[in-house]
């Protein structure tokens, strides 16, 4: 039930009122304030205060503050005058039930006012935004057909200018080829009429004289002709080598089915690893030659692993990398030492870092890439973490799908997740 606050101070000035009410242990809830004209309402649990103001004010522009345990409002008069008291006095509960009644009214119609007000105004904003984006497009739309327009034009100038040039050396050509023709002529017409000038001189005398035709000349054929078929043949062509050099290729591969990205990433990786084994570490240096070789030192790692010194076969595997960070092997042998050691942490660290540098993929690291899925999925599901580990053993599987016992596993795998989701 509410406690009906009694107690409250108020100044007044020409222009406006100054209500203060106090909330003491009130909690610190939101305040339910209602103010209309004539009618002050304010509701925080536990306390209620109702007042029936003695003149109309503006209650647009009134204000209400709540701290230090107080609130504190200030409501402007809508009539320059000093009030006699805050609330009207002499009221009977039949008036205050009316007043409370008509400021809800009011209220509710001003919201109504107010809501239907926003609703035009949103509504026209919408067709101020629709009109400005349709002028926009249709301004963007003008702009590229002018583009449009005047690209076409200038193709069609440079179309007609390319034509015009192409005519004038048509015609250029025309020219050149009669030109150069009739001076060829001239020459052989005139070599002729020498040559026959020649064979009629000794054989002036005698009229009856004729030319023996040649062998194998039928019609009106001499020497003359043959020489002159002769004269025409083009000079035979100068012949020359030509030297056609190919790209070498590292691998054996045709282009067309090589991965030339990978491949050089792999030599680059290849490289890389070769000088850091050639290069010198100082604090190192007290090591016997074989001892810097990280091969080596891979093998006795996989030996001590063989016989069950696992800590050792880690000691080996870490020399190796000092030596070289870029051999995968080196991390996927560490990850099976970590994983009999029961650091799965770090088996998971090495099994990713042996994936990362088993790039790209090709045929010869298939086994590699599945023993690494295999070991980090393995480290997961000892973690309990058996969505990450059954996410790498299909891993594996998609790379190796004949492979019955990673299947098997993975299927182990999905009974538990299936069992822990039922038990939860």
């Amino acid at each position: 039930m509410p406690v009906w606050l009694r107690e409250h101070s108020w100044r007044q000035t020409l222009t406006a009122v100054y209500l203060s009410l106090p909330l003491r242990g009130a909690r610190a809830t939101a305040a339910n304030i209602f103010c209309s004209e004539q009618y002050l309402k304010v509701s925080i649990p536990p306390f209620l205060f109702e007042a029936v103001l003695y003149a109309p004010i503006d209650d647009t522009n009134s204000t209400a503050k709540i701290g230090n345990g107080n609130i504190f409002f200030t409501l402007y008069k809508k009539e320059l005058a000093m009030w006699d008291s805050l609330t009207l006095a002499n009221a009977d509960k039949g008036k205050l039930q009316y007043l409370r009644e008509n400021a809800v009214l009011k209220a509710h119609e001003k919201a109504k006012e107010e809501t239907e007000a926003k609703k035009i105004t949103k509504q026209e904003h919408k067709k101020y935004a629709l009109e400005a984006t349709m002028k926009l497009e249709e301004a963007e739309r003008k702009r590229i057909e002018d583009l449009k327009e005047k690209e076409r034009q200038k193709v069609a100038k440079e179309l007609e200018l390319w034509k015009n040039q192409q005519k004038d050396a048509d015609k250029y050509k025309n020219i050149q080829k009669r030109g150069e023709l009739h001076q060829e002529i001239e020459p052989l017409k005139e070599r002729k009429k020498e040559k026959m000038n020649k064979t009629r001189i000794p054989n002036e005398g005698s009229s009856k004289t004729r030319l023996k035709p040649t062998k194998g000349c039928h019609g009106p054929c001499s020497m003359f002709s043959e020489n002159l078929k002769e004269e025409q043949l083009p000079a035979p062509r100068s012949a020359t080598t030509i030297k056609v050099s190919f790209t070498p290729r590292v691998f054996p591969t045709a282009l067309r089915e090589s991965r030339v990205a990978e491949e050089e990433e792999w030599l680059h990786k290849q490289a890389e690893a070769r000088r850091i084994i050639n290069s010198d570490l100082s604090e190192l240096e007290d090591l016997k030659a074989e001892e810097k070789n990280p091969d080596w030192l891979k093998d006795k790692g996989n030996k001590m692993f063989a016989m069950g010194n696992y800590l050792g076969a880690v000691n080996a595997y870490n020399l190796a990398v000092r030596l070289n960070n870029k051999l995968p092997l080196l991390y996927l042998n560490r990850a099976a030492c970590h994983l009999k050691l029961r650091n799965l942490h770090k088996a998971i660290e090495d099994s990713s870092k042996a994936l990362e540098l088993l790039t790209p993929p090709v045929p010869d690291n298939e086994n590699a890439r599945v023993k690494a899925h295999v070991r980090r999925g393995t480290a997961f599901c000892q973690l309990e973490l058996y969505t990450e580990g059954l996410q790498d053993y299909e891993a594996a599987l998609k790379i190796n799908p004949e492979n019955k016992n990673i299947e098997k596993d993975a299927e182990k795998i999905r009974h538990l997740i299936q069992g822990t989701m039922q038990s939860s």
